[in-house]
């Protein structure tokens, strides 16, 4: 979710009711963005001899359908993840799947629409109109945090969806990190640790669309609007190699009638927006898997869509292979070359 973005759900939502606090065992590790010295330490360091592999999932609605078909390609090609890091949907698509829930049932979640539908159980335009009957509480001296959907339907759809054994991230076989923003400092923060529906949530928490989640002493919303392409945060957990997937919709080159639509050019604008915040990530990132979400929009419950985009996914994924296959061999050569040495 971009800060462009972001602010037209600001300017579209208001609140409905209080944020749930969550556990006060839960980790924050605060992350930072990409700067020039990132990418010059990258291009200088030395593969290690036994590499860790990462997996980095970016945000992007409803267009996170593709990322399970990248996984689905992945995860038949046998590769492990040492470390996974997600924004937004990214989190919830990474976090399930290192809790062990199974690809096809992921697919079934977004396919069937049940994913978006518990994530905004009211459509936008209903929740809009039912603002005057919310409002009303604040006259009566209700505190409540900006935002149109309180959330508590979409975290007990996340509990039921995630196993007993994989409530805690503490618990997970693979280190996982959610990639959320603090509004109080405006900082991005990973959540390593603590309840992973509650890390998820956070995550995922669209600024004016979801309400901020409480966290400590820190107020979490979606992580996109600073790290939509989660890189940098999943070196900084240990990741040598990182596999990035960026499902926001191409920037393409576009003629100059496309621009007499009305709203085409804040589109545009946004589309610019988010290639501005995922390409400083990219640059990071050993291997880039990029679907093609065009078309997909960022909240829906089409399965025709969700299908569109998880053969995007799949299909983007298997191009890479070649390139991910390349990388592995070049990192197994070195390991080879230290235990000679």
């Amino acid at each position: 979710m971009s800060r462009k973005l972001a602010g037209v759900m600001l300017s579209l939502a208001v609140s409905l009711a209080g944020a749930q606090h969550v556990c006060a065992e839960d980790i924050l590790v605060q992350s930072s963005q990409v700067n020039a010295s990132d990418i010059i330490k990258l291009k200088t360091a030395q593969m290690p001899a036994n590499p860790k592999i990462g997996l980095a999932l970016g945000g992007g609605g409803a267009r996170g359908a593709a990322e399970i078909g990248v996984m689905e390609v992945l995860h038949k090609e046998g590769l492990h993840f040492d470390y996974v890091a997600g924004t937004s949907i990214g989190s919830i698509i990474g976090g399930l799947y290192v809790a062990g829930v199974p690809i096809e049932t992921l697919k079934e979640e977004f396919e069937s629409g049940r994913a978006m539908r518990h994530f905004m159980p009211v459509p936008l335009l209903a929740g809009l109109a039912l603002q005057p009957v919310v409002l009303s509480t604040r006259l009566i001296g209700s505190k409540q945090y900006d935002g149109l959907y309180p959330g508590r339907f979409f975290r007990k759809y996340l509990e039921s969806v995630v196993p007993e054994s994989a409530k805690q991230i503490q618990n997970l076989k693979t280190p996982y990190a959610a990639v959320c923003l603090n509004l109080l400092d405006g900082k991005p923060y990973m959540v390593r640790g603590g309840s992973l529906v509650d890390a998820m949530r956070a995550s995922s928490a669209v600024p004016g669309l979801r309400r901020p989640i409480p966290f400590g002493d820190k107020l979490l919303v979606d992580g996109g609007v600073a790290c939509n392409v989660p890189v940098k945060q999943c070196r900084e957990m240990g990741a040598d190699i990182v596999i990035a997937v960026n499902i926001d919709e191409p920037l393409k080159e576009a003629e100059t009638k496309s621009f007499h639509k009305i709203g085409s050019v804040a589109k545009r604008m946004i589309l610019w927006d988010l290639y501005s915040i995922d390409h400083p990530q990219e640059e990071l990132a050993d291997i880039v898997i990029h679907p093609d979400t065009s078309g997909v929009t960022l909240v829906t419950t089409s399965r025709k869509e969700a299908r569109k985009a998880i053969e995007a996914g799949r299909l983007a994924a298997e191009a890479a292979l070649p390139a991910i296959r390349k990388k592995l061999a070049e990192a197994r050569a070195v390991a080879t070359q230290g235990s000679i040495q």
